[in-house]
């Protein structure tokens, strides 16, 4: 007998050993050793002082529970069809894994390093600066999801199947406990093995990664892709080729451009890191003083205000994480954050955001068409270079300073390794969006009592939040003019996160194969 229900602990009850069988036993009136208890949903109500646990539970009575053995059956396709696929992000790889599935050979073409070679580069950013343009954190195996906290969360619920994907992570080592959580997580400490047993798989299955291999131009003839060229060199001929770059590959957006391949400008959003002190956080979500409970994970907060008819909220919010120098290019500063999977570091940070409408609010970029948005990126980004000091190092304010207008004295404590220099952000960043900002802060210190403090910083610039440019599909996937091009991922301007971004990669490998 199965028996479907959903019960609240107190932080007493979910303290006590087995506190969660006994509080089930209580309610359905059972006795020790007669059930079994499946967790299919877990999450934490901590919106009044009285925290709960909340479950959502399956108590198999008198019964066995079922195995949950993941199982993904891959052929070898060492003698199919290829499907060529450039990128080796989240997109790609989920792109790859399908084409195993159904009996077709990726050919994977990842412009970046393999992830234990990427950890030199990551290296020469955080302590000597230097950027290299084709591996970073960006760039290279597993995308940018390689390198950032695992946030598994997504709204794409109607996009593919969700579970599936979760599935799959657990299969290629992620913890079960992202079946269960209500906002899932993996680490960057533990990605970058997930992400390699990927590899290893589709290797083993007969399929190709070819790292340090670019894609510098596409040989088109009659509207139909018949060849791509590799670092400025060797032609590979495809029939399909599946294009997911990611949002920060600006040269494929250069070269779609130049090659009149139709582009569509996209908006976007911009803005900055704040780090708090982790411990503010916690005390202003968990309602405690002192240290939160251990069995309380790192806080996290999502936060959202209309200002001036433009969105302005809170974006990839790493409770326990670490800001990170994303830069793709020398001459340019981006931000962007990161958690271990304990997210146990002593800062909270998020990305505070702008949300910009590429067609009203920059006409002086409009010279530029289908790349306006981008440019304006590159443009915050040099600012944030220049103001920083000509290095990685950031360019930063006291958060109360920015908003009062002030030039910071000094600076908190950080966790970004390059190092932070003061500087007069609320004048540097354009209305548009410093303007919104020092608003929005306002607004959020109103909601968070405790969040608006000179004990945190702003962090410029968070730049990377998503594609400003979309490359257009038709309804099978493929671009509307050129044949056997299949754009993909965020890159695409179709996902906005991992989860997301693996379906997608899914969906265009299905598309790919038609007619094949």
């Amino acid at each position: 007998m199965v028996r479907n229900v959903q019960l609240r602990l107190t932080l007493k009850e979910e303290a006590t050993p087995n506190g969660l069988e006994i509080r089930t036993a209580k309610y359905l009136g059972l006795e020790d050793g007669t059930f079994t208890i499946k967790v299919l949903r877990k999450s934490i109500d901590a919106r009044k002082p009285k925290i709960y646990f909340n479950y959502k539970l399956a108590i198999y009575i008198n019964e066995p529970a079922p195995s949950d053995t993941l199982n993904f059956k891959y052929k070898d396709v060492s003698k199919a069809k290829p499907i060529h696929i450039i990128g080796f992000g989240p997109a790609g790889m989920w792109a790859a894994l399908r084409c195993l599935e159904m009996g077709y050979k990726p050919i994977v073409l990842e412009r970046g390093n393999n992830v234990k070679e990427r950890r030199r580069d990551l290296k020469a950013i955080n302590q000597d600066h230097q950027v290299n343009p084709e591996s970073n954190y960006c760039f290279g195996e597993g995308g940018a999801g390689t390198y950032s906290d695992g946030k598994l969360y997504t709204r794409s619920l109607k996009r593919g199947d969700v579970r599936r994907i979760f599935e799959s992570l657990v299969f290629h080592g992620a913890t079960e406990q992202i079946l269960v959580d209500a906002h899932p997580h993996i680490g960057t400490n533990k990605l970058p093995k997930i992400v390699q047993n990927i590899r290893e798989v589709i290797q083993h299955h007969g399929g190709e990664i070819h790292f340090n291999t670019k894609v510098t131009d596409f040989v088109i003839k009659d509207n139909t892709l018949k060849a791509i060229v590799l670092n400025d060199n060797d032609e590979m001929a495809v029939e399909r080729v599946i294009l997911a770059t990611g949002h920060s590959a600006r040269d494929i957006f250069d070269l779609l451009h130049k090659k009149d391949i139709a582009l569509e400008a996209k908006s976007f959003a911009m803005g900055v890191r704040v780090e708090h002190p982790q411990h503010i956080i916690d005390s202003i979500q968990y309602h405690c003083s002192g240290e939160r409970s251990e069995l309380l994970p790192a806080a996290s907060y999502s936060l959202v205000e209309q200002v001036k008819d433009r969105g302005v909220y809170s974006f990839c919010m790493c409770p326990g994480g670490f800001i990170v120098p994303a830069a793709t290019a020398p001459g340019e500063v981006v931000v962007n954050g990161m958690s271990p999977s304990k997210r146990n570091n002593l800062y909270a940070n998020s990305g505070i955001v702008v949300e910009i409408n590429v067609d009203k609010d920059i006409p002086k970029y409009e010279k530029f068409g289908a790349l306006k948005g981008l440019e304006y990126q590159k443009a915050l980004e040099r600012l944030a270079f220049t103001s920083g000091g000509r290095s990685q190092t950031a360019p930063a304010q006291r958060l109360t300073d920015f908003v009062e207008g002030n030039l910071s004295v000094d600076l908190n404590p950080t966790s970004y390794q390059p190092g932070l220099n003061s500087a007069p952000l609320h004048s540097l960043l354009p209305k548009l969006i410093g303007g919104r900002l020092r608003q929005g802060f306002k607004a959020f210190g109103d909601k968070m009592h405790g969040y608006y403090t000179a004990e945190a910083n702003i962090v410029g610039v968070e730049s990377r939040t998503s594609s400003p440019v979309s490359i257009p599909r038709n309804e099978k996937l493929e671009h509307p003019v050129i044949k056997g091009l299949f754009p993909c991922g965020e890159g695409g301007g179709y996902a906005g996160g991992i989860i997301s971004a693996a379906m997608d990669g899914e969906r265009c490998a299905e598309a790919a194969m038609r007619g094949l």
